[in-house]
């Protein structure tokens, strides 16, 4: 399996989607286990080193995301502004993406300006609309992230994924997704 689970002292898990606080208002990962794939997780590592450096921590929200997974959002917001047609495929759903906020030592979550997943214009980077403060840990974010070999979503300041992720083959829910949630429970379909 070309997964591994995110493990790391300076990396928190928290993923929203196994849990109903997230987009769709319900749960869709009947186990909180986070995986990437191993290029993506070496990547993560560097990156959680460095804020570690700077008495930071990254928390995960989300990770490898299994196709079931990506109907499921689809379904909830069918726009490919902000989330990818299941049709296409999701640089998450070749485990080479992940959304993450960064946090203080003690676990605090950094103010960036809008909660994860709200899908707005204030959610992109770049924007002078949010406090000073949330674009300084936004900035930090960037930096760190990309310092360790990510490209940055413009419009989602929470995501990252690996440059040039469709070198990377979309996997199989009946193998990598089957950790995550039940296959049974068959997602929509458009």
């Amino acid at each position: 399996m070309p997964l591994q689970e995110i493990s790391h002292p300076a990396i928190d898990i928290e993923l929203r989607y196994a849990t109903p606080d997230n987009i769709t208002g319900t749960t869709i990962y009947d186990h909180a286990l986070a995986f990437l794939h191993k290029d993506a997780l070496t990547a993560l590592v560097s990156a959680a080193e460095q804020a570690a450096a700077q008495g930071l921590r990254l928390r995960v929200l989300d990770a490898y995301r299994p196709s079931a997974a990506q109907w499921r959002l689809w379904a909830a917001l069918p726009n490919p502004m902000f989330v990818a047609d299941p049709r296409v495929g999701s640089m998450h759903t070749r485990g080479v993406a992940v959304d993450l906020t960064l946090c203080q030592a003690d676990g605090t979550a950094l103010d960036m300006g809008t909660e994860f997943d709200e899908m707005t214009e204030q959610s992109c980077h770049g924007r002078t609309d949010v406090s000073p403060q949330a674009q300084r840990n936004r900035s930090l974010l960037l930096g760190l992230m990309t310092d360790a070999g990510w490209a940055h979503h413009p419009h989602e300041w929470w995501h990252y994924n690996l440059p040039e992720p469709t070198r990377y083959p979309r996997l199989s829910d009946e193998v990598e997704g089957e950790s995550l949630m039940h296959t049974q429970a068959d997602p929509v379909r458009l």
